[in-house]
């Protein structure tokens, strides 16, 4: 689970405004959001923990689905 909207939330930053900082398009970031992103990138996942001054486990949260 992808926990972005929240933190942007909570840091009354949009995600136009993150995209700008971390130099991705809205189009990749929306999709990380939504939480159909296949993969992220380290130096995506840092940048993002950067501009947003967090840690990955306050970004990303494992969840267990059953088969």
């Amino acid at each position: 689970m992808v926990k972005l909207d929240d933190l942007l939330h909570e840091r009354r930053m949009t995600l136009t405004e993150l995209a700008e900082r971390v130099g991705l398009t809205l189009a990749n970031l929306s999709i990380l959001k939504t939480g159909k992103a296949k993969a992220i990138r380290f130096s995506t996942l840092a940048a993002i923990c950067r501009e947003l001054d967090c840690q990955p486990g306050d970004l990303l949260e494992y969840e267990h689905k059953p088969q």
